[in-house]
């Protein structure tokens, strides 16, 4: 994922802190708790409290934040004429909402129907009978609901307009003020250190302290974000308002999301750093790791120092090859940073760095250690 920001003002890259794009995040904690192990007794005691209406009406409109983070939670980088910056409050962020024209509403709402296109700006199903036809077809696939609410949208936005915004202000009462109570402090601590960094360390600092996942490639003027997903975007397109935006969220781990819809000004929304949380490793690398580990005798040698440690000759003749053949294979895993080295006097032991590899899954450990 790419970001253009050839002679773009830094004055123009901002930090802020949005209500509405932590509301996002919470309710997709709350329908996907399996990305958020740390939510675990919060997304159990919300929901658990959630009043059956509420919760129903969740339900109805989850796709807006389950498969997908729509843009509607990021309505600030589409109001045409804007300057990136959002609500100090809910209430401030849905009146940001109400100023997104219609066409751009729909989209951002039914982006679960054209993640395909996401990129591609396509035209809008309200004026376009061929993405409208599209749209319906899509929604079918996932439920009558999706199908009525994509319907309803088609024919009738301002209603459910106005159905969305009492969604999330009934969501505020009912649990969301409290959570935002809790974590404003630190998403405003983490925007104006991010801030502060900009400004006396440049640009390169400030993409760092974000996220290892986020780096500047200035040979290019451009920002590299190490996602599976693949995507580019400008931020100096004078048609949006030339800038970037970056929302720091304490729900949002491990998600770490841009918005690079066409016309839309670019947003990093990236979750604020705990000590307690590992840092991302690439996408290549974990590429490297899991082709590394998913050779059979590797895996068998995996196994052994997994347990202790042991030299090249001990696997060799645990595993009835030749030396030449296991350091050809540690080799591998070593590139993968999958082992630790030492060494014992004129032997060199090799174990299995269980921490790293615990990470990439508890069923393979579990498989190793069996």
């Amino acid at each position: 994922m790419t970001i253009d920001i050839t002679g773009l003002d830094p004055g123009r890259i901002v930090f802020e802190t949005s209500p509405l794009a932590e509301l996002g995040l919470a309710l997709h904690a709350l329908s996907e708790p399996g990305h958020h192990p740390g939510l675990h007794g919060w997304a159990t005691a919300t929901t658990t409290a959630l009043e059956p209406d509420l919760a129903d009406r969740l339900h109805e409109a989850d796709f807006l934040w389950r498969n997908t983070f729509s843009d509607v939670f990021m309505p600030f980088a589409g109001v045409r004429g804007g300057d990136g910056r959002t609500g100090a409050a809910l209430a401030d962020d849905l009146d940001i909402l109400d100023r997104l024209d219609d066409e751009r509403f729909v989209a951002a709402a039914l982006e679960f129907t054209c993640a395909s296109q996401y990129g591609a700006g396509a035209p809008s199903p309200l004026v376009d009978a061929g993405m409208r036809a599209r749209a319906l077809d899509m929604a079918a696939t996932r439920g009558p609901q999706q199908v009525e609410f994509a319907q309803r949208l088609l024919t009738d936005p301002a209603s459910v307009r106005r159905w969305v915004r009492r969604l999330f202000e009934d969501c505020d009462q009912a649990f969301f003020a409290d959570t935002w109570q809790r974590t404003r402090v630190q998403l405003v601590a983490d925007a104006r250190h991010k801030t502060d960094l900009l400004r006396r360390k440049g640009i390169g600092e400030a993409m760092g302290a974000v996220s290892t996942a986020v780096s500047l490639d200035a040979s290019v003027d451009r920002i590299s974000i190490d996602k599976l997903t693949e995507g580019a975007t400008d931020a100096t397109d004078p048609a949006v308002g030339p800038g970037l935006t970056l929302i720091p969220t304490s729900l949002g781990w491990p998600h770490l999301t841009v918005l690079h819809a066409p016309g839309w000004r670019p947003v990093i929304h990236y979750p604020v750093h705990r000590p307690e949380l590992p840092s991302p490793a690439s996408v290549e690398l974990l590429q490297l790791r899991m082709e590394a580990l998913a050779h059979p005798m590797r895996m068998r040698l995996c196994r052994n120092i997994a347990r202790s440690p042991y030299t090249t000759g001990e696997l060799a003749d645990t595993n009835g090859i030749t030396s030449p053949e296991v350091s050809r294979h540690l080799t591998v895993l070593k590139k993968a940073g999958l082992i630790t080295t030492r060494r014992r006097g004129r032997y060199v032991l090799h174990q299995l760095d269980l921490t790293v590899v615990a990470r990439l899954g508890s069923d393979f450990l579990e498989g190793i250690l069996r």
